[in-house]
């Protein structure tokens, strides 16, 4: 039985970010390195010349990822939307919720962070939160996700590294 795509899935890790900061300084105001900038242009010029298009890009809120999606949201000509539902401590429940309210046929690329992003994977696939998935620093995984009800459902169709993304023609 062929199932149909409701919402097309493309998932992008933040790219290279700075070491922790100092005592007293909040994780989520790490910021993507010189290195990272560049390994997320890269992978996004490469993305773009193979044709990837996306109706929506959504990112955390943290500055590392904010940063990533504004890379994105510039090479795509899209305006990038912050979405609580991708913080690393979000609810994958929460996500799939804000994911259900999406345009049929969409294309939407999602900004944020490991552990969260393999786990929701692993979730939405039927692996389960536990699943085993490596998505990289500048990474991106492509998920058509297939039903809402009565929970998320979806396929994995690709995961690539960065340098795999930098191989593309």
């Amino acid at each position: 039985m062929k199932r149909t795509t409701i919402v097309e899935l493309y998932i992008l890790r933040h790219g290279e970010a700075g070491d922790a900061l100092p005592m007293g300084g909040a994780d989520a105001e790490r910021a993507l390195t010189m290195e990272g900038k560049k390994e997320v242009a890269d992978v996004c010029k490469r993305l773009s010349k193979v044709g990837l298009k996306f109706d929506r890009i959504a990112t955390s809120p943290l500055k590392r990822a904010k940063e990533t999606a504004e890379i994105a949201g510039r090479e795509f000509g899209i305006e990038v939307e912050e979405w609580a539902e991708l913080k690393p401590e979000a609810k994958a429940e929460d996500l799939g919720r804000r994911l259900s309210r999406q345009k049929r046929d969409s294309s939407v690329l999602l900004v944020g962070h490991e552990p969260f992003l393999t786990a929701f994977i692993g979730e939405v696939v039927g692996a389960g939160p536990e699943a085993k998935f490596i998505l990289k620093k500048a990474g991106l995984a492509r998920v058509s996700i297939t039903g809402f009800v009565p929970r998320m459902t979806g396929e994995l169709r690709w995961l690539l590294s960065p340098k795999t993304i930098r191989r593309l023609r």
